[in-house]
């Protein structure tokens, strides 16, 4: 376990990788690891160009994998992707740029270039979970194979499953999947809620109930600026244990309002059996239904007038 506490050992940044990784292979590692990034293709070329269609190169804010034939050009095409991968939060997008070789990028070829940018935002949603007991198993078990980031913390390192498969990249949870030991005491709860990003799902499901009732004051004090930004805040749990948090966390002097951000009971309904499995698919349903912004534009990715202009001119 290094220094920060996190319980696996892979990075995204290039230095812990092969210095000859493909585009492809970069690909899919930034794909498991939720990691936002920028795929840029060349589709269309005229003239003398240094690379031909079908040459791709791979954007992270701070590695570049691959290569469009380097020179102004690549640098130009580097500086836009990251461009849109530095916006808050990242957006997935497509954008066509052209690119004239010895106008706008100033090489002597002179040629012509259409290098479609892809914009990947990395995971989709975002859940911070406390607690890897059978039903925080089970849970992220479900939720592995979606494009979802979890952080998962539990205060004993011994809970999380395939801990040695996980840590040496082999099987195991995808690398957006990260196992976090969480130190129980006041400091450690702290640490932990401060890196929670914003607009994170929030569940807690730990073995203690005072471990439970730390990370709930916590997330809700007013000295943590991150609360409100907080998509969803749930905790295991039956009304009575909810009702008797409820009184010692009003008592401590916490709101109606501050604690009508917490769920508890969670999932979409009770379950009769309370096996975990079943109490798993009831949370990720939950999280699942939650309603998603409606202001999608009608037009999206490449204008039609971009394209026609862009395809008018090749027929040309």
């Amino acid at each position: 376990m290094s220094a920060g506490g996190y319980l696996e050992t892979r990075g995204s940044s290039l230095e812990a990788q092969d210095r000859h990784e493909s585009w492809h292979a970069a690909l899919h590692r930034l794909q498991e690891s939720g990691t936002p990034h920028a795929l840029a293709s060349v589709v269309g070329a005229a003239g003398s160009t240094p690379r031909e269609p079908g040459a791709k190169l791979v954007v992270t804010p701070t590695d570049v994998i691959d290569t469009l034939g380097g020179g102004h050009l690549e640098q130009q095409v580097i500086e836009i992707a990251r461009q849109h991968l530095a916006t808050t939060p990242v957006s997935s997008g497509t954008y066509l740029e052209a690119f004239p070789l010895g106008g706008r990028s100033g090489q002597c070829c002179g040629g012509f270039v259409h290098v479609l940018i892809e914009v990947f935002a990395g995971a989709e949603s975002h859940l911070t979970l406390f607690g890897a007991g059978h039903v925080g198993q089970a849970l992220v078990e479900l939720l592995a194979p979606l494009p979802w980031r979890i952080d998962w913390y539990d205060s004993r390192a011994e809970a999380f499953p395939h801990q040695s498969e996980h840590e040496n990249g082999h099987e195991g949870y995808p690398a957006r999947v990260r196992p976090i030991r969480l130190s129980p005491d006041a400091e450690g709860v702290a640490r932990a809620i401060a890196a929670i990003p914003p607009t994170s799902n929030v569940l807690i499901m730990t073995h203690d109930h005072a471990q439970d009732r730390d990370l709930i004051a916590a997330l809700l004090s007013p000295e943590n600026p991150g609360r409100e930004a907080l998509k969803s805040i749930g905790m295991i749990g039956s009304k009575s244990k909810w009702a008797s948090f409820r009184s010692r966390l009003t008592a401590a002097g916490f709101d109606d309002a501050a604690l009508a951000r917490v769920r508890c009971p969670i999932g979409l309904g009770a379950t009769v059996t309370k096996r975990p499995r079943e109490i798993a698919i009831s949370v990720a349903a939950e999280l699942l239904a939650q309603p998603r912004p409606s202001n999608k534009p009608a037009q999206r990715g490449i204008a039609p007038e971009t394209l026609r202009h862009t395809f008018s001119a090749a027929r040309h």
